[in-house]
């Protein structure tokens, strides 16, 4: 072989091995891995989706800043199915076979307090994602479940503030899901708007993933009662099915539809005619960070977009959000231990899509802005881009405005027999 071509041979190896070094690199270096616990199929699916979506989204951001402690984000997914015992399962073998460092996912209250529990058991982090009633930090609260969404309660203090200026002494008729959630909001919207009477202000509790026949005759029951509100405290398809028999009945021309927790997958769900007027509650939408000036929210709506073509919904806010909250606590720490990450999250404010919100410590919920949404009328949300402008923000409140007090919730701690105060963490 020539001098030549031996040379020529020489500078190709070392420029082929110039191009691997960077992917030598990044397969090379170290991983931490974390459990996505979500509902990849079932009736909360779409909201499971964009869990996917936006956590993928974030986990790409950290990685090409350089991850967290120098370690690059793998996920490990398991499906929920929105089933506690599947998700409680599933949270098993994250943290036992797939040695995962946190948790967070999940559109269910019911499969929040069943990943939070064997988290609590098992001594690792779990961030709660979409899961609203009340018991999540509540009741069955934990020390190493955190919760960013809204609860029922600060939900329904924001509506109670706006339905009461319109709908006083009115008549509720309340739809409700039949699992924790459901009970949670239906008892606090009832506390809030003075309906606490159930002889006078009616209400059905519905199976998940109730058949339409079934979804039917309640409606047919409500249409018999004349209500002046109809509460739907249903999530996903089913409030879809519902609001559409309400439409095509003709009740909702007579009752105002309050949607409790009115996020973007349940409004494309059921469809721009029969979504007009419905009124409820939030923490995040699209429109958030452009009506507030939010720069950070509105960078990630942009990227979104630019990757996903459509708008984030609130669950993907929320799965953003998680993430970064656990990489920035873990770097605070120095650590992945969960002790050191809980330390470092109690108390924490912060800033990111929305304005500042905090971890409380000693029952770890999210104090943040809560909105009062309607929405638009169909022309509207046809004029969009992506037929998605479906919300309109009639009004904020604050978060120290609409959220249970340390008294109120340890009140509510010892009537459930327990103590008002989380675990201690081990001691280092």
């Amino acid at each position: 072989m020539s001098f030549r071509i031996k040379a020529l041979l020489s500078m190709a190896l070392i420029a082929w091995m110039g191009l691997c070094a960077p992917f030598s690199t990044i397969f090379a270096q170290e991983m931490i891995k974390i459990g996505l616990n979500y509902p990849k199929t079932g009736l909360y699916s779409v909201q499971g989706l964009d869990q996917w979506r936006a956590a993928n989204l974030a986990a790409q951001e950290i990685n090409l800043s350089g991850g967290i402690l120098g370690k690059r984000i793998l996920f490990v997914e398991r499906d929920t199915v929105s089933d506690p015992a599947k998700a409680a399962k599933n949270a098993v073998e994250l943290i036992e076979k797939d040695k995962v460092k946190m948790i967070f996912g999940g559109s269910s209250s019911a499969v929040a307090v069943a990943v939070s529990q064997v988290c609590q058991e098992k001594g690792e982090l779990f961030m709660a994602t979409l899961t609203a009633s009340n018991t999540v930090t509540g009741e069955q609260a934990h020390r190493h479940t955190f919760r960013l969404s809204f609860n029922a309660w600060m939900g329904a203090k924001a509506m109670s503030s706006f339905l009461k200026k319109r709908f006083a002494g009115k008549r509720y008729f309340y739809i409700v899901a039949d699992y924790t959630w459901g009970w949670s909001s239906e008892a606090s919207i009832r506390r809030f708007t003075d309906t606490e009477d159930t002889t006078v202000h009616i209400r059905v509790r519905t199976p998940l993933g109730a058949d339409r026949k079934r979804f039917q005759r309640v409606i047919s029951l409500a249409k018999l009662a004349k209500p002046d509100v109809l509460v739907l405290i249903l999530f996903g398809k089913d409030l879809a099915t519902t609001i559409r028999l309400a439409t095509l009945t003709g009740l909702k021309k007579r009752s105002q539809i309050v949607v409790p927790l009115l996020e973007l997958g349940l409004a494309e769900g059921a469809g721009p005619k029969v979504m007009e007027d419905v009124i409820g509650t939030s923490d995040w939408n699209w429109k958030v960070p452009y009506k507030y000036n939010h720069m950070r929210g509105k960078a990630f709506v942009e990227k979104f977009v630019e990757q996903y073509n459509r708008y984030p919904d609130w669950a993907a806010s929320l799965a953003y959000t998680n993430l970064y909250e656990y990489k920035y606590a873990v770097e605070r720490a120095g650590t992945t231990d969960a002790p050191a990450v809980i330390r470092a999250l109690e108390g924490h404010r912060f800033t990111l899509l929305k304005d500042e919100q905090y971890w409380r410590a000693f029952d770890h919920q999210a104090v943040q802005s809560v909105y009062m949404i309607k929405c638009n009328p169909k022309e509207v949300v046809m004029k969009d881009r992506f037929h998605l402008d479906y919300f309109e923000i009639l009004e904020k409140f604050s978060g120290e405005a609409v959220v249970q007090t340390r008294k109120q919730w340890e009140a509510r701690r010892k009537a459930a027999g327990k103590p008002p105060f989380l675990e201690e963490l081990p001691v280092d």
